[in-house]
Parts: C-alpha cells; sequence; structure tokens
C-alpha cells in the first residue's frame, strides 16, 4: 500500500478515537528508516492503548500488518511500527517531556547540538 493512503487511514483511525493533537512529520529527508511519524495525544493510559489498538485494527482492515507494537496498558506512550509510518500515541505529559516534533523539525548545528 502506498504511504499516502496508509496516511490516510492513521489520521482517519486517530480522529474516529478523538486523538488530540495529531501532528504528521515528513522525515524522508532525514532518516531511511520511514517516511512519515506520525504523533498524536490520549488524555489517559487507557485511551492512548485505545487510540493505538484501533489504528492497528484499521490498517489490518485495509491488508497491512504492523511491523511492531511497543508499549500497552498503563503505558504512557504506544509506538505502532507500519514501515513507512511511524505512530507515537503518546500522554501530553510524555510527548511534552520527549519532545519528539522537535527533535524530528529542528536542523543540527554544525556541531550535531540543537538550541
Amino acid at each position: 500500500m502506498k504511504s499516502e493512503k496508509l496516511k490516510e487511514i492513521v489520521l482517519k483511525s486517530l480522529d474516529d478515537m478523538k486523538a488530540q493533537d495529531i501532528n504528521v512529520l515528513d522525515v524522508k529527508e532525514r532518516t531511511s528508516m520511514t517516511e512519515y511519524m506520525v504523533v498524536a495525544s490520549g488524555t489517559s493510559s487507557r485511551h492512548v492503548k485505545s487510540i493505538a489498538d484501533n489504528v492497528v485494527e484499521d490498517v489490518k482492515e485495509n491488508g497491512v500488518l504492523p511491523l511492531g507494537v511497543e508499549g500497552g496498558a498503563g503505558s504512557d506512550w504506544v509506538l505502532v511500527d507500519l514501515g513507512d509510518i511511524i505512530v507515537h500515541v503518546m500522554k501530553s505529559s510524555a510527548r511534552e517531556f520527549y519532545d519528539l516534533e522537535r527533535f524530528w523539525t529542528e536542523t543540527p548545528n554544525d556541531d550535531g547540538s540543537i538550541d
């Protein structure tokens, strides 16, 4: 399945489960491991797990088997690896702490540091 179609399925799935603050990062130029990272928030650990489970269910219904799922019940962060798309569903506190969006969008300085 083309990554654009898969991205549409993922975004609809997140929206259906009332995921918050959904952000799609195009990381094709920054890494060879994936094309997109999708970051979304859930309101509780249970909500985070439910959102991730829904993404897995929806992509499977469309013929895509996840390469892996990390995190689970009671977790603040669940990662769903779909190959061309990696989905991060996090509680707001974990999302703020790890700040993935900044990590994947800011350009490093010549010495490798990020201001």
